[in-house]
């Protein structure tokens, strides 16, 4: 007999979900993590002083608030309470203003200028139907039918326009560059397929559910994940790493949140060599490099409005940032590379002491960029708030072989576990009607290499559950686990 029902390899959000969702389910469950705390991508640490708690990768979350199993869960009832900055993202322009998304499609068209109701008409009919979509955007658009189709359709039509066209739309440019901006979380170039689908699910949530930021930090999803897993009796074993499965005890079901190349070692001959050598090619996107401030004061914007945003993209234009994106997916440093920015001390003035603030900002460079780029990010910054180095009390800076020696998922310092460039958003880790299986029947794969990919949200963790679930213990679980 296994001497556990379910062993998951990993405690980031998915590797957490998917224990959960298996220990609701009265199995045994056991959790074996590298590190010495929970939270892979969803961690907080004091990185640079005393008192000043960071996030090392996610820090926002509009994927997170409205994911399907995080409600179904309900992490609420174990500690983790969103914040809500009153401007959900703002994108400073070069005249000094900013593009803002905001949590009503009026106020946002009413910042584009001549762009307004173009905007209207892009997201009026969107605005409001997260619930009813996010089940069928954040899982294999092949698992079954879908549990809306008439609002995926409204939303696959707007999906399907490529950036090309969007471009001539929008004609001022302030939608332009706000819509860029979104679309670059999926560190692709602009003209991927899937762009536009990307900067629409990010706008949905914003004007459904917002861009939040937890209480206290990241680390406050793990947590609560962490809170439901050993509630229902499961283990989580810290400072555990996993070389291959022979080192793990027996169990019925391996769910492993890792990166393709980690399940093809540490599942070795159990997996045909066929199967293994697909898994060694999958390809692996750019690169971050990142940098955490502590400040004494807030970042200075020239754009008042960017005051009160918890998430700041810095890239000016359409053109720089489609210009900077394409430099990276080209192999070149970008110069001026886009930034993503957080500031989650707009809305919790726990994560620094005494009146100070915390910053968090990253650019994409090739996949295992080793410079420094510290400067030219600098820079950047000081465009649009001049003064910033004056308030920076310490930094930490993190390039991609110190993510990737962080978390092992984060291959060339990749945070999106996979290249999300052409289809690979979809068809990862590679092309197959459940993504989540493997040849071995009792071996599953439920890291953010699979379908919807990257993004704490747990998805990827509940469909591996799922599956699972169905076939080696003959539990069926519902495609959506708010619904069911």
């Amino acid at each position: 007999m296994a001497e556990v029902d379910a062993v998951v390899v990993g405690a980031g959000p998915n590797g957490l979900t998917a224990a959960a969702v298996m220990a609701r389910q009265g199995l045994s469950v056991r959790v074996y993590e590298a590190n010495d705390a929970v939270g892979g991508g969803s961690r907080t640490r004091e990185l640079t002083l005393p008192g000043f708690r960071h996030d090392p990768c996610s820090a926002v979350h509009p994927l997170a608030i409205g994911s399907p199993v995080f409600r179904a869960l309900d992490l609420g009832r174990h500690g983790l309470e969103w914040l809500q900055p009153e401007v959900p993202m703002a994108h400073p322009l070069p005249d000094g203003t900013a593009a803002v998304l905001a949590r009503s499609v009026d106020e946002t068209a009413a910042s584009l200028g001549p762009d307004g109701g173009a905007y209207r008409w892009l997201m009026g009919p969107l605005a409001g139907e997260w619930d009813d979509l996010a089940p069928d955007l954040l899982r294999p658009p092949w698992a079954a039918w879908p549990e809306h189709p008439l609002r995926l359709a409204q939303f696959g039509l707007r999906a399907a326009l490529p950036a090309s066209l969007l471009d001539r739309i929008f004609r001022g440019g302030r939608a332009q560059a706000l819509l860029a901006g979104m679309t670059a979380h999926a560190m692709a170039p602009l003209s991927a397929p899937t762009g536009t689908a990307v900067a629409l699910v990010f706008a949905t949530a914003a004007h459904s559910s917002g861009w939040p930021i937890p209480r206290g930090g990241s680390q406050s999803i793990a947590d609560a994940l962490t809170g439901i897993v050993t509630e229902q009796g499961g283990e989580i074993v810290l400072d555990h790493e996993v070389r291959r499965l022979a080192d793990l005890p027996s169990a019925r079901v391996y769910l492993l949140d890792v990166s393709p190349t980690a399940l093809a070692r540490i599942a070795g001959d159990r997996l045909p060599g066929r199967f293994r050598s697909r898994l060694a090619a999958y390809r692996y996107g750019p690169g971050v490099f990142k940098i955490d401030y502590a400040l004494d004061e807030a970042v200075p914007w020239t754009a008042s409005t960017c005051l009160r945003a918890g998430t700041v993209h810095v890239g000016a234009t359409y053109a720089e940032v489609r210009s900077a994106l394409s430099a990276v997916h080209a192999g070149r440093v970008p110069d001026p590379p886009f930034l993503i920015t957080a500031q989650p001390t707009v809305v919790d003035p726990t994560r620094a002491p005494n009146g100070g603030h915390t910053f968090w900002v990253y650019a994409h460079v090739p996949g295992g960029y080793a410079g420094d780029l510290t400067a030219a990010i600098e820079r950047r910054i000081e465009q649009f708030a001049p003064g910033f180095r004056d308030v920076v009390r310490a930094r930490h800076v993190t390039g991609p072989a110190d993510l990737e020696a962080a978390n092992a998922n984060y291959v060339g310092g990749d945070i999106a576990c996979g290249s999300a460039a052409g289809l690979r958003l979809v068809a990862r880790p590679h092309l197959r009607r459940t993504p989540y299986s493997t040849p071995d029947p009792a071996v599953y794969l439920c890291s953010s290499a699979t379908p919807p990919g990257p993004g704490v949200h747990g998805m990827c963790g509940y469909h591996a559950a799922r599956i699972a679930l169905r076939r080696r213990f003959g539990v069926r679980l519902p495609v959506d686990p708010v619904t069911g």
